[in-house]
């Protein structure tokens, strides 16, 4: 069972709070992934031919290739469901981009609003809540997970707790990595967001 590491990101958190600010750093994030990280059929799929060219020689990418905004009362439906305020940096991301399907890492999508649920809700919960309480006897991961928000899931999962929030109003973030046990706490959504993009630099 590999330990939990935190993550000093906090400045990250601090700037991504807004639709604006998030629409801004998504952008560049896609470029980044598309430049380092998508395959050729995505490229394809993705780009004018000229927008490929212009990646390859350093150029911006001009047009907004991520999902649609939530709408404030989606947002606030979401939170009425499950029960909770979305910490400042969630909620931002949203209003931004409702759902981010290009993300570094092992994470095939970050759910738009419909689909973030309690992970005791989830299938994911459902597997992994008894293993680590019965077959491991880890009742802190299993606690974790009957808590936590799942917000991303692929082969890996990204969790929010909503036990520790900090002074700023952020909710601790986790990504798990199922195949390996392995657990690693961020200060945020936003920073375990941005863990993807330092590593594709």
């Amino acid at each position: 069972m590999s330990e939990m590491h935190e993550s000093n990101e906090a400045a990250v958190t601090a700037v991504l709070t807004t639709p604006e600010a998030w629409r801004g750093y998504l952008r560049r994030y896609d470029e980044l992934y598309l430049r380092n990280r998508a395959s050729d059929q995505e490229l394809f799929d993705l780009l004018e031919e000229d927008e490929v060219e212009a990646l390859d020689e350093g150029g911006r990418l001009e047009r907004w290739l991520g999902e649609e905004p939530a709408q404030d009362e989606t947002v606030a439906a979401s939170e009425g469901r499950l029960g909770v305020r979305f910490p400042p940096s969630l909620r931002g991301f949203l209003l931004a981009s409702d759902g981010w399907i290009r993300v570094s890492g092992w994470v095939d999508l970050v759910y738009p609003c419909a689909r973030i649920e309690w992970m005791r809700d989830t299938g994911a919960g459902a597997s992994l809540i008894p293993l680590y309480g019965e077959e491991f006897d880890n009742d802190e991961y299993a606690d974790l997970f009957r808590r936590s928000m799942e917000v991303a899931a692929g082969e890996d999962v990204w969790l929010l707790d909503p036990t520790d929030i900090g002074p700023d109003g952020e909710w601790a973030a986790y990504l798990f990595t199922p195949k390996y046990g392995d657990l690693r706490k961020f200060t945020s959504f936003a920073t375990l967001f941005h863990h993807g993009y330092k590593a594709m630099e």
